[in-house]
């Protein structure tokens, strides 16, 4: 029997050329982003003062199913890309499993994730229509890192508002992206209103994505028509980005006679989720296969597994449109443990709605089954994973498990989505047993859906 090889690159003459826009062969639509004033649905003009315009254009498109890349992006992607599709033998040998295990790696670059897929597409966009500046957030340092590295590349200065707890827990992220030339601020911090408003009702406060979105678009706004607001997930154009993964690691299985039987990813506000699962969930929409899809977030920040699908602000200070999403609410702050960028109250609108339809699984793994995950892989597969992509191999290995007591030999398929050198940290105290579990109670999330707006 043919051996499949441990690593597996597409040739650089089939990397693809487009991205793939899953809401194009979605039945029901996500439902539409609306004005937290009127709830109308929110046209292309009232969103083109906080996005790229560009960038809004395909926020808003429902029905083009693939949107070409352009070429000055697709030759910064060559610089990292193709990312390996990797077969995880050792990993299967040591769990004993009939299942086949396979990742697409997305740690081989700066960043260390899969978010600079996003991140060049963006700067280029605003580069194109003569923008000088961006504003963003940061959680984990992974998207502040890629997108500092894009603005770099373009010429663009950037302001990046990082969560202050993970600035104390991995303060070099804050020393890259200042490599590259990016301002990094605390947040919740004294910069901005919002910020301020939020530091006067709770001084004590390690923050939260959702405090320092609310941070990042006060200060695009404040800067005018030669700034934007950038978003690094959650939203339609950032898994439309994303789907170079999927699409990638779809051709690579094809090259290898595969196919998964199960797809899994991490989630956080959605883009290596949707990225990765885009072109499998198509293959499920049209009736071609029927693969089984798992989403995988941390318990202590539980948005797809005991959120509810509401419209909510996509940040704290309440200052975004509308999104119709499995949220906890825009007033909760995350426990300050590991799951890094996975810390945000809800989820994308796209991938919201698959889970509200059943083509989505999810399930919620506390933190410390997540680093006897991630100790176990690195162990066996030498990557050392990022905490949040450890998620998803908690669940791996749980399903791998599985086909072991059944003799089922599944094909597994996941998204490595970055690396965990920066999260020092957060090892050391997973190994010297410091660590604990936090899972918020019921009387946590029912104050914070009592905030939801009515809609």
């Amino acid at each position: 029997m043919k051996r499949i090889p441990y690593k597996t690159y597409l040739p650089e003459e089939k990397l693809p050329q487009m991205w793939y826009n899953v809401r194009a062969d979605m039945s029901e639509q996500p439902d539409p982003m609306i004005h937290p004033g009127t709830h109308e649905p929110m046209t292309l003009e009232q969103i083109a003062p906080i996005f790229v315009e560009e960038l809004c254009r395909q926020e808003l498109d429902d029905t083009t199913r693939y949107i070409d890349i352009p070429g000055e992006v697709m030759d910064y992607y060559k610089t990292y890309r193709p990312s390996p599709l990797c077969r995880a033998y050792h990993l299967e040998k040591a769990l004993d499993t009939p299942a086949k295990i396979y990742y697409k790696f997305e740690g081989n670059n700066t960043s260390g994730s899969h978010k600079l897929n996003s991140a060049i597409a963006q700067a280029y966009y605003a580069k194109q229509q003569g923008l000088e500046f961006l504003s963003t957030e940061t959680g984990a340092g992974q998207w502040g890192t890629a997108l500092s590295m894009a603005c770099a590349f373009m010429g663009l200065d950037l302001r990046v508002y990082m969560v202050k707890g993970s600035m104390q827990q991995k303060p070099y992220r804050k020393t890259v992206m200042e490599t590259y030339g990016a301002g990094v601020i605390a947040s919740p911090s004294d910069t901005t209103q919002v910020g301020r408003k939020i530091l006067d009702e709770n001084p004590g406060t390690i923050g939260s994505l959702g405090c320092a979105i609310s941070e990042a678009i006060e200060a695009a706004m404040g800067k005018g028509d030669s700034c934007r607001y950038a978003l690094g997930s959650v939203l339609n154009h950032v898994l439309l980005h994303q789907s170079i993964v999927g699409l990638e690691a779809k051709a690579a299985m094809e090259m290898l006679e595969e196919y998964p039987d199960v797809v899994i990813g991490c989630a956080g506000g959605g883009s290596n989720l949707g990225g990765m699962m885009s072109p499998f969930i198509q293959d499920r929409l049209l009736g071609r296969r029927s693969p089984v899809f798992i989403a995988v977030e941390p318990s202590s920040c539980p948005s797809l597994t005991r959120g509810r699908y509401s419209y909510d602000f996509g940040d704290t200070g309440c200052t975004t449109p509308l999104l119709k999403m499995y949220t906890i609410g825009s007033c909760y702050i995350p426990h300050p443990n590991h799951a890094g960028g996975l810390r945000f109250h809800g989820m994308s609108p796209i991938l919201s709605k698959l889970r509200h339809n059943g083509i989505i699984e999810a399930r919620a793994v506390p933190q410390k089954s997540v680093f006897e995950a991630a100790a176990l892989f690195a162990k066996y597969e030498t990557i050392l994973p990022a905490p949040e992509s450890s998620h998803a191999i908690r669940v791996v290995i749980d399903e791998a498990l599985r086909c072991k007591e059944a003799s089922e030999a599944k094909t597994i398929l996941f998204s490595l989505s970055g690396t965990g050198y920066f999260d020092m940290t957060a090892y050391n105290s997973y190994l010297d047993g410091s660590m604990t579990d936090y899972i918020p109670t019921d009387e946590d999330l029912e104050a914070s859906f009592a905030t939801l707006p009515n809609v």
